[in-house]
């Protein structure tokens, strides 16, 4: 009964840990556990000290009259750390279990920085966040911590990457872990992205995402059933090296025409520059197509179509509901988007994407070092909830 019983407030605080915010009646939907078990639950977790109430609305739920009571963790009961290192950044935030984030700090970094240099910058912001929004270490759950690159997840090392090439072959997590004191781990930036709108953003309230990257790479995270789907070694996702044109340019990978090639926020850069006789960044590519520059617009749009094809063989496979499209790229907005969607729904099977919405992310360059925070919550079981749900017992 013990046994049981502990299991029901391990259920309830996972629910609680995934949504930050619920109603009790939201809670018996997502557990299955009764009403009574549910307040009893809430009752005890209200006593210890490690949950909290308000008045408020379920999300996508509208109710006449007075507005359910929600339920949250408070700060006592954990908070998460998460780390996003990017191409050329290093973004650190901590958050309560409620999904508030308390403190956040970035830099930029240079694109050949070393592992150890990262993580020593990392744990410096970590001090910083933890002492800005006045947590003791002691209630920090555990981190999540993005990188641009494969993780083995087999090994846990970081696999064969151009965007970080100081980190090929590092154990990513044992590393963080050691400078940290903390359990860490380790997610492919697109993994986060992915997580992360699926948790705070324009997938919230779905069950089958397919998230697309599209900055220096190009990935995808993939969610089905609310889970994260990495394949056997962690490479599942990887549609910058889906392979569109046998003739064209040759990739990193060593094979040519890989979409990555053809459609990365890198690549349009270059071709643009090399219209314009002039070195062109991303950020000029998108503030020339935003202003109608006939080329930056085209080459923008052939970006889409070529990503809309990786997108359509996508959804023939995993029939998702939900395509959101981030990224450095993805503030071209239509410009990207409405190639893409065309392509899509010419060539998709029409029953995979008869119910299908594509739009862009909404949470911008913040969407990794979210979705990192979010893997403390939602995915990893390395953060065990033996010391909570004993407390609350």
């Amino acid at each position: 009964m013990a046994s049981l019983r502990e299991g029901n407030r391990k259920r309830v605080i996972d629910a609680l840990r995934e949504r930050g915010v619920a109603s009790r009646a939201e809670l018996a939907r997502i557990t299955g556990l009764s009403r009574s078990t549910i307040s009893t639950i809430v009752a005890d977790l209200l006593d210890a000290g490690l949950a909290g109430e308000r008045d408020g609305q379920p999300a996508g739920e509208v109710h006449a009259g007075r507005p359910p009571v929600m339920v949250s963790l408070n700060r006592s009961a954990g908070v998460a750390l998460g780390i996003d290192f990017g191409h050329r950044h290093l973004r650190v935030a901590v958050s309560d279990l409620s999904h508030s984030v308390l403190a956040e700090t970035w830099c930029e970094l240079d694109v050949d920085h070393s592992a150890t240099d990262g993580l020593d910058r990392a744990a410096e912001f970590v001090d910083r966040v933890l002492s800005e929004s006045g947590t003791d270490r002691n209630h920090v759950i555990g981190a999540g911590m993005g990188l641009p690159a494969p993780i083995d997840r087999i090994s846990g090392s970081v696999q064969e990457s151009s965007i970080l090439p100081g980190w090929v072959g590092v154990d990513a997590a044992g590393e963080a872990s050691a400078r940290l004191g903390l359990p860490v781990e380790v997610e492919n930036d697109a993994n986060l992205g992915a997580l992360a709108e699926y948790a705070w953003g324009a997938a919230k309230g779905r069950a089958d995402v397919v998230y697309i990257k599209v900055s220096s790479g190009i990935g995808a995270g993939l969610i089905s059933r609310g889970k994260l789907q990495h394949g056997v070694s962690g490479t599942a996702g990887e549609i910058g090296h889906m392979v569109l044109s046998e003739s064209g340019p040759v990739c990193r990978c060593g094979n040519r025409g890989c979409l990555e090639t053809l459609a990365s926020s890198r690549a349009v850069a270059d071709l643009l520059a090399a219209s314009r006789g002039e070195r062109v960044s991303t950020r000029q590519l998108l503030d020339l197509c935003a202003a109608g520059d006939p080329a930056a617009r085209r080459l923008v749009g052939d970006a889409g179509r070529a990503i809309g094809v990786a997108v359509a063989n996508l959804c023939n496979i995993l029939n998702p509901e939900c395509v959101i499209v981030g990224g450095d790229l993805a503030a071209a907005g239509d410009a990207l988007l409405d190639p893409l969607r065309d392509v899509v729904r010419r060539t998709a099977v029409p029953s995979a994407v008869a119910e299908l919405e594509m739009v862009g992310g909404v949470l911008g360059d913040r969407a990794e070092m979210l979705g990192a925070l979010a893997l403390v919550m939602h995915e990893s079981e390395r953060f065990a909830d033996a010391e909570l749900v004993e407390e609350a017992a």
